[in-house]
């Protein structure tokens, strides 16, 4: 997110007065009418039974008097009970259990349709496979959060950090990322986790509160926030948000509020809803904690690729339950835009409460002698001059072979465990085998003997056979992993995987030409020009016949390869969605027989495949007289 929640409801509200005072303005897609986001390619669309809704966000108690003192207006009614529960940072998700059996996850999307996302929400850990108890009902859905803990975050950030990948910005976004992938043994990896805090629908029992649906669901075995508690009045309702607020801290979770519902569910039906809102609910969200700080000086991290890194290094200050003395600044152009320089005392906040990162300056405290900050024209750490790439906010120290920074974080992602997976070889230990000339290159590893383990200090006859018995199990990884230890510029997890399901062995993919990778499903012209400009460098090829030869044997991929397909050389545009085939699996298998897949209907489209709530597209198709495949008909070509 470019702005904060606050901003951006700040913002809401005043649209909202604006629609009101001229309510010819107001259009179908205006954020006052619309809920969450739109599907996502590559999942299948889902109508909600019962509408996925959001809720209308507040900032202090008068806010929250005004939402107490409208319930009781409308329902002309002084005594009121609330439910009040923490209100969890994650992703809103529906699931529903068919007599106690989970059948479906769903996003909440735009709120009345989502993506399916069964499979995902399957690999959650804390979904039950089977609700507890003899009596279960024939259906119930209920609604819930999945998110990301501090631990499971921080881990997997740490992993994107050694392989050089962008640092994602709060557990929330991994959380939603994570949900999004794909490949459903990918979200296993990420530990997800999820509470559940409310019923849409169900059979057999009648629940007449809010307490009641907490109580249903602990009963049933589904996960729900301990956090809550029965509120009568303002002045409970807020001593409610301050215990919250002292807690949040030391939670394991991000929360970001507290959720204050009216308890009575008959009392909720008489409120109803408005546009995208219930009327018988309300958020109050906590504002991010900030801290005050003084950047001491600007120190410069060389990655893997060579890229250089501004960091602010501050006077410690604790910032929402740590002690912060370190922020990334990311880059020359970021510390342009905010005017940050030495000496300047700054505003610091957790990103999603948990990456730190300077907020604003204080223009007011700054020294009279300040000067602007200026990225240094040679490398901090072997003094190369710098080179910068037009286009690129990046600049990079060229010196690959020679420059310290980057061989240790070029081996330390080598033998990371979404790479080459080697035990007991971490950062220290890279840093000792670097220092002692042992390792110069990833194919050095594999000539490492105990004599030259020995000298390491520290090093014992256990801690020796065990890292050269990582180092032999090693040499049969997964081709893709093989992949990802080679460090290619672009070529994460998922890219991999696509690269080793095309190509099946290292030559073969050493020789694929631009045009070849650029035309694999998921693949743009920045990785494949990437891969294209590693392999033609001589020395990457020689690397990789070094560790071929010192025994690493990549499991090669079996690559089914379809010739005078019924789909080589037609143009095939997808739209709406099918029951069997995700748009992405469809456009995959299309492109594996020679076929292309284009986003717009011409006069030079072969194929519209249309599936469930096809749009404008399959009127043009049929303007044109374009041949429209049904998915079963696609099946059979198939």
């Amino acid at each position: 997110p470019e702005i904060s929640d606050y901003e951006f409801d700040l913002l809401l509200k005043s649209l909202e007065k604006m629609e009101v005072a001229n309510p010819e303005w107001v259009t179908s897609d205006s954020p006052s009418r619309m809920v969450g986001e739109m599907p996502t390619a590559g999942f299948r669309s889902v109508k909600h039974r019962i509408p996925m809704l959001s809720l209308a966000n507040t900032y202090n108690p008068e806010e929250i008097e005004d939402f107490i003192g409208r319930v009781k207006k409308n329902l002309h009614k002084e005594n009121l009970l609330f439910s009040c529960e923490a209100k969890m940072d994650g992703i809103a998700i529906s699931v529903r259990y068919e007599h106690g059996l989970p059948v479906r996850g769903v996003t909440r999307g735009d709120g009345s349709k989502g993506d399916d996302i069964t499979a995902n929400i399957m690999t959650i850990s804390g979904l039950p496979p089977k609700l507890h108890g003899s009596s279960l009902p024939e259906y119930l859905e209920v609604r819930g959060e999945v998110f990301m803990t501090h631990e499971v975050f921080l881990a997997l950030n740490r992993d994107r950090e050694a392989k050089e990948e962008s640092l994602l910005a709060n557990p929330r976004n991994a959380a939603a990322g994570s949900l999004k992938l794909l490949d459903a043994k990918e979200v296993a990896k990420r530990n997800l986790s999820l509470f559940f805090y409310g019923i849409a629908e169900e059979s057999g029992e009648n629940i007449q509160s809010q307490t009641e649906a907490f109580n249903t669901l602990s009963r049933l075995g589904l996960p729900v926030i301990e956090y809550r508690k029965q509120c009568r009045t303002l002045e409970e309702i807020m001593a409610f948000i301050e215990e919250i607020r002292k807690v949040r801290a030391n939670l394991p979770y991000d929360i970001d509020g507290v959720v204050i519902k009216l308890d009575n569910v008959n009392e909720q039906k008489k409120l109803g809803f408005t546009g995208k809102s219930p009327r018988w609910a309300v958020a109050y969200k906590f504002a991010a904690e900030q801290a005050v700080s003084r950047i001491n000086k600007i120190t410069i991290q060389v990655g893997r690729t060579g890229v250089l890194t501004p960091v602010a290094e501050l006077d410690p200050v604790f910032v929402a339950g740590s002690t912060i003395s370190r922020a990334t600044l990311h880059n020359e152009e970021e510390i342009k835009r905010k005017d940050i320089r030495v000496g300047d005392v700054v505003i610091i906040e957790k990103g999603g409460d948990v990456i730190p990162k300077v907020v604003s300056v204080d223009l007011s405290k700054r020294p009279d002698i300040s000067t602007p900050w200026i990225m240094p024209d040679y490398c901090p750490c072997c003094g190369s001059e710098i080179e910068r790439t037009e286009g690129e906010v990046a600049v990079r120290c060229p010196n690959i072979a020679g420059c310290p920074d980057q061989l240790l974080r070029r081996i330390s992602y080598f033998v990371a465990k979404s790479a080459m997976d080697i035990e007991n070889l971490g950062v220290k230990i890279v840093d000792k085998l670097i220092v002692n000339g042992y390792v110069k290159k990833p194919s050095d590893i594999y000539k490492l003997t105990e004599e030259q383990l020995a000298t390491l200090e520290g090093f014992k006859e256990k801690s020796i056979k065990n890292l050269l018995s990582s180092i032999e199990k090693s040499k049969t990884l997964p081709f893709a992993r093989f992949i990802m230890a080679l460090g290619i510029k672009y070529v994460g997890a998922g890219t991999a995987e696509l690269l080793a399901a095309r190509s099946g062995d290292i030559v073969t993919l050493s020789k694929m030409p631009y045009e070849e990778l650029l035309a694999i499903q998921g693949i743009g012209t920045k990785v494949a020009q990437a891969v294209t400009e590693f392999f033609a460098l001589p020395e990457n090829l020689e690397e990789i016949d070094r560790l071929l030869v010192s025994g690493v044997n990549p499991q090669s991929v079996q690559v089914v390869k379809y010739d005078e397909h019924l789909f080589f050389g037609k143009i095939f545009v997808l739209t709406g969605s099918m029951e069997k085939y995700t748009r992405l699996q469809a456009a995959t298998f299309i492109k594996e027989r020679g076929g292309k897949v284009a986003g717009s209907v011409s006069k030079k489209t072969d194929y519209l495949l249309a599936g469930e709530e096809a749009g404008s597209k399959l009127d043009k198709a049929k303007e044109l007289g374009i041949r429209i495949l049904t998915e079963q008909e696609f099946d059979v070509m198939l």
